[in-house]
């Protein structure tokens, strides 16, 4: 074996991990950790209704849970604007 060829080989294999998607950064894992969330908020906003309903809570921690759910709904639905108006864009760029 060449030892150019073996150099290459270790510089690939010592530089592969920096290419490897980082959950933390972003990327697809950071996306699902915010549907995550996304979907604990509006999960607990709905059982804080359910016992409020029951008459096992309080009305203030009903109206902190559904202010949460509302911010978390108008986060999202402001995301999935951005990314229609992204991909709109993208369609009208000449080819």
């Amino acid at each position: 074996m060449d030892i150019r060829s073996s150099l290459a080989v270790q510089t690939y294999a010592g530089a592969r991990p920096a290419t490897q998607p980082n959950a933390v950064a972003g990327g697809a894992g950071g996306f699902a950790a915010a549907f995550a969330d996304f979907a604990s908020t509006l999960r607990a906003g709905e059982d804080q209704a359910l016992s409020t309903m029951q008459g096992d809570a309080d009305p203030h921690a009903l109206v902190m849970a559904l202010a949460q759910s509302q911010l978390a709904v108008e986060t999202v639905v402001a995301v999935r604007d951005r990314v229609v108006e992204a991909y709109q864009e993208i369609l009208r760029m000449p080819v």
